[in-house]
């Protein structure tokens, strides 16, 4: 345990200087990795080709994650010594003033931390009391021990000393705590022989950031404004030194990645750091859930680490819920044009996701930057989209509503372009989670166009009410795509009987197909669909584009035709109508009349 003397003579600014050191280690680290990762790894390639160059890429890729490991575990120590040098600041302040008050008052105070007075007589007194020692106590005990010294004891100086004491138990009280709760922390921080880092690894260092955080939260990260609005955020952002910035990736990598306001290189470079300790914490826990989103993780950094065209940007990860992914293709902040589009039925992190989710948005990106260089598109799995029938309830979008809503505030607030082109793109479910964000409080001003594609509904019934003119909406309704038709007219016991049939002998495909045959025989020809108007209706009035019919759903027993509007081999049509779109280039579309 910490004494007296040792927190009186503790010098602070020794522990921020060797933080600063751990905080250079960690900086040069992170400019290693970049060098590595941005200029070395790409002249081997463009050089040479061949199994010697592969294997070289390799040890490369190793020796990136090395500096990687360097920059989280070296940046975590300089937080938790700046932390550790700030907190103790305060009891050692406190252990201070009451030294100097006992001075002042000529008592003696010991080791221990006890304290001794001299004798002394109460005014009008025929004698002088004797002197004595007292010990502190802290807590509730303390003040009520300075209390009755005051009552019972004849001597004025017992009060005085006994609350002389009682500052001092306080002070080494809350030093020692401080003291036990970052020495736990920095013990964490440590290598072992021989480093190979691997997910286990990494699993480890997720439990050091936890115990850092456990330290040094209180610190430090009251300070980053995740109550604030994009445009604050942004703001504090470009206040930080640059120092300041990569010690904040390195030591919260989680809250840094997916806060909406933050330059998306920074939070690109936040979640590549956080997505091995989580794809560690992942591997460690194990189940069916953990498995299924590691996997999804290992896909999505497999494509990372493999480079391309347009380049990707992962702007938010984690593992709530049925997992979450942000992922750009080409620079939301330096671009012109960006979109991010909303999946819906049935998406979650997986395999799945990481090959043909993101496709969708590296294709729109590919087709927007024929027509505009300037483009980016964006995929957002930031909530919880519908993995059933469930389909059939508005609590899912109402849940990811506000946080679709933050993030494109943030796409506005970090862009360099004084008045970028926004588009909101949502599919199936994923359109009504974004006609929902344009209704909640303030909605969406900074998105100019909506794209609605093999949409049930977006919760109004017209174009307009989505917050843009209604010649800014555009829907891509296949006529072969089902979800688009469930259920016509609203009949809902024609739909559910539909879908319990078409459930019973297809499953949950099968259930949409039945619920939209039922409905259809229910109430024939009518436009209303499951969350509202049919956004490809006359009365809705938004601008239609044409699309490839796809397989007939009801011969083919099939939802293809739902899931094709993307892909410019499948949909040509909807394809280029998307990207022109997107790329601010309307009259590039091929239009469809409205049904």
């Amino acid at each position: 345990m910490i004494s007296m003397q040792e927190l009186k003579d503790l010098k602070l600014n020794e522990l921020t200087e060797a933080g600063q050191g751990w905080g250079d280690v960690s900086k040069r680290a992170y400019n290693s990795r970049q060098e590595v990762d941005n200029k070395v790894v790409p002249r081997l390639t463009d050089v040479t080709k061949g199994m010697s160059t592969l294997a070289a890429a390799f040890r490369l890729g190793r020796l990136s994650r090395n500096y990687q490991y360097i920059h989280t575990e070296c940046g975590l120590l300089q937080f938790a010594l700046n932390g550790l040098a700030q907190e103790m600041a305060v009891p050692q302040r406190k252990l201070v003033n009451a030294l100097a008050d006992a001075q002042q008052l000529g008592f003696t105070v010991h080791p221990d931390g006890s304290v001794s007075y001299p004798a002394a007589s109460r005014e009008g007194a025929e004698q002088k009391a004797q002197g004595d020692t007292v010990k502190g106590s802290s807590g509730f005990f303390a003040g009520a021990l300075t209390d009755a010294a005051a009552l019972v004891n004849p001597n004025p100086n017992a009060a005085k000393a006994q609350d002389i004491a009682d500052t001092i138990g306080d002070a080494l009280a809350e030093a020692r705590r401080i003291d036990g709760e970052y020495a736990n922390a920095i013990r964490r921080l440590k290598a072992e022989q021989g480093l190979d880092v691997t997910e286990n690894t990494w699993a480890d260092v997720q439990k050091d950031s936890q115990a850092v955080h456990g330290a040094a939260d209180d610190v430090f990260k009251d300070d980053i404004p995740t109550g604030k609005s994009p445009a604050e955020r942004k703001a504090w952002w470009d206040g930080l030194s640059e120092e300041d910035k990569i010690a904040y990736m390195a030591a919260y990598p989680d809250t840094i990645g997916n806060l909406d306001g933050i330059p998306a290189v920074a939070r690109d470079e936040a979640n590549r750091n956080y997505m091995p300790q989580l794809m560690g914490q992942l591997s460690e826990r194990g189940g069916e859930d953990a498995q299924t989103k590691l996997a999804g993780l290992r896909k999505i950094d497999e494509q990372l680490r493999a480079g391309g065209q347009p380049p990707m940007y992962l702007l938010g990860i984690g593992d709530q819920g049925n997992g979450r992914a942000i992922v750009a293709y080409g620079n939301p902040d330096t671009s012109r044009n960006v979109s991010a589009y909303v999946p819906g039925l049935s998406t979650k992190l997986d395999e799945e996701f990481a090959g043909g989710t993101l496709k969708r948005a590296r294709d729109t990106a590919i087709g927007a930057q024929e027509i505009d260089p300037s483009s980016a598109s964006i995929v957002w799995l930031g909530y919880d989209a519908p993995l059933s029938v469930d389909v059939m309830t508005e609590n899912d979008a109402a849940n990811g509503a506000p946080a679709y809503q933050s993030f494109m505030g943030g796409l506005a607030a970090t862009n360099a372009h004084a008045d970028p082109h926004i588009t909101a793109i949502g599919h199936s479910y994923g359109s009504l989670t974004v006609g929902t964000a344009s209704q909640q409080p303030g909605g969406m001003p900074d998105v100019d166009d909506y794209i609605l594609l093999g949409s049930p509904g977006v919760g109004v019934d017209r174009a307009e009410d989505l917050g843009v003119g209604k010649q800014h909406v555009f829907v891509g309704a296949a006529e072969n795509d089902i979800v688009t038709k469930l259920p016509s007219g609203g009949s809902v016991v024609g739909g559910v009987i539909g879908g319990a049939t078409g459930f019973a002998f297809g499953g949950p495909g099968g259930a949409l197909l039945g619920a939209g045959i039922g409905a259809d025989l229910g109430d024939p020809g009518d436009d209303d669909v499951w969350f509202g108007k049919d956004p490809a209706s006359e009365d809705f009035g938004a601008t239609r584009f044409r699309t490839e019919d796809g397989p007939n759903a009801f011969t083919n027993f099939t939802l293809e035709a739902h899931s094709n509007y993307f892909d410019p081999k499948k949909d040509q049509m909807s394809a280029d109508s998307i990207a022109n779109i997107v790329a601010g280039n309307p009259g590039g579309i091929t239009p469809e009349a409205r049904r």
